[in-house]
């Protein structure tokens, strides 16, 4: 019930009005529900980004997102399932995990599925967080690739279908545990989604976002009521 309503509010729009008062209270609101949250596992669906968290705050800019909206953990993991307008991509950053932020949700929407744009994503994303990882997984085509970019460049890159192709140096586990799959590079660099869990650090609440700011959000209070 609470992901239908939510839904159907990104849906027709909500934040791009909100008063400071409002903002509060919307903090507030995602501050007390995810006091309670336990970290669970995850599914980007194949594909996300991590950003340390201490410099998160420089993927809504990097990403081109707007309004942004605090929810829980619970709230933001099924984002690719809520309704949107096609102008208003929604995207959810996780909380802080073990001291990363994941980013996904609607991603081909929202970066597209072009190589360059790609690249060029992550490494807006490591120029305004210092250092941004992209994993892509396509479970049905057999390819996975993962990246490593810092402070606007990419550090290392590894694709792999059948062989690994790989550019930039290796990092020194690579040795140990190869660079062919994504699982044990996230797992290395940062966080794998899939393990979250019990032992997993998590700090703060999350945000939904929209690719389009202004979209005409009103009736605040349906919301602060979820």
């Amino acid at each position: 019930m609470i992901h239908s309503r939510l839904g159907d509010l990104i849906a027709t729009g909500l934040t791009d009005r909100l008063d400071r008062r409002d903002r509060m209270l919307l903090e507030r609101r995602a501050g007390i529900k995810s006091a309670g949250d336990k970290p669970f596992p995850l599914d980007p669906r194949g594909w996300w980004y991590a950003v340390p968290g201490e410099t998160y705050d420089g993927a809504f800019e990097a990403l081109g997102l707007h309004d942004r909206f605090p929810v829980t953990m619970d709230e933001g993991a099924d984002v690719e399932d809520l309704p949107f307008r096609e102008d208003a991509v929604p995207a959810f950053i996780t909380p802080e995990l073990d001291g990363w932020r994941l980013v996904f949700g609607n991603l081909p929407d929202l970066i597209g599925l072009d190589w360059d744009a790609w690249m060029a994503a992550a490494e807006r994303l490591s120029a305004l967080c210092g250092e941004a990882q992209m994993f892509y997984e396509d479970g049905a085509g057999g390819t996975c690739l993962w990246v490593v970019a810092r402070e606007g460049r990419i550090r290392r890159r590894c694709a792999a279908q059948n062989d690994a192709d790989c550019v930039g140096d290796p990092f020194p586990w690579e040795e140990h545990d190869g660079t062919t799959t994504v699982a044990r590079a996230c797992g290395r660099l940062s966080v794998d989604p899939g393990l979250v869990g019990a032992s997993t650090r998590m700090r703060g609440h999350g945000w939904l976002a929209l690719s389009r700011p202004g979209i005409g959000h009103e009736n605040l209070n349906a919301l602060v009521r979820l």
